[in-house]
C-alpha cells in the first residue's frame, strides 16, 4: 500500500513539474490595449447622447459632424433614417456587425461616432448593445449612442427633427 502511495505520488509531482516546466517556456498572452477593453454597462450608460445635443451636431461644419450609423433594421432605415446616418444592418446578426466593422475601419479611432437603431425601446433593443460593444472594442474613444427611450418615430420623427426616406440602406 505505501509503495502505490508513493508511486502515485511521484507521478503527480512529476505531472506537476512537467506542466510548470511548458509554463515557463509558453509565450505571454497577448495584452489587449486599454481602448480595446470590453464594453460596461456604466460605459454605455455614459455614452448616451441626447437627440436634441445630436441634432446641434449635425448642424456643425461636415468635418466637426460625427459620424453616425443606423444599427437597426433596413425596413426602418428606408422609412426614416437620420440625415447622413450609414446603414449598417442589424447588430444583433454577424451579418450586421460585420457590416458596422468593415465601415468602421475606415474611420479614426479619435472620431466621435454616434449609433442608433431605434426600432423599440432602448432597454429592450437586440442591435444597439452588440453594435456599441464592436465599435467599444475597436478602440473608439469617443463613441455615443443616441438615446432613444421609446424609439425612433417617438424619439426622433415625431419631434420634428429631419429625416430622409425611402432612400436604400446599401
Amino acid at each position: 500500500m505505501r509503495l502505490k502511495t508513493r508511486v502515485f505520488a511521484v507521478s503527480v509531482l512529476a505531472a506537476f513539474s512537467s506542466m510548470a516546466a511548458g509554463a515557463a517556456y509558453a509565450a505571454p498572452a497577448p495584452r489587449r490595449p486599454a481602448a480595446a477593453r470590453p464594453a460596461s454597462a456604466a460605459d454605455f450608460q455614459q455614452a448616451l447622447i441626447s437627440p436634441e445635443t445630436l441634432l446641434q451636431q449635425l448642424k456643425e461644419p461636415a468635418a466637426q459632424r460625427p459620424v453616425v450609423f443606423q444599427v437597426g433594421f433596413d425596413f426602418l432605415y428606408r422609412g426614416a433614417h437620420i440625415p447622413g446616418a450609414i446603414f449598417t444592418g442589424p447588430g444583433s446578426t454577424a451579418a450586421g456587425i460585420a457590416a458596422l466593422r468593415r465601415a468602421a475601419a475606415r474611420i479614426p479611432r479619435t472620431r466621435e461616432v454616434v449609433i442608433y437603431c431605434g426600432c423599440c425601446p432602448m432597454e429592450k433593443c437586440p442591435n444597439i448593445h452588440p453594435a456599441f460593444a464592436a465599435l467599444a472594442g475597436m478602440g473608439f474613444r469617443h463613441l455615443k449612442v443616441l438615446n432613444l427611450p421609446d424609439d425612433f418615430a417617438h424619439d426622433w420623427v415625431e419631434k420634428g427633427y429631419p429625416v430622409v426616406k425611402g432612400s436604400n440602406p446599401r
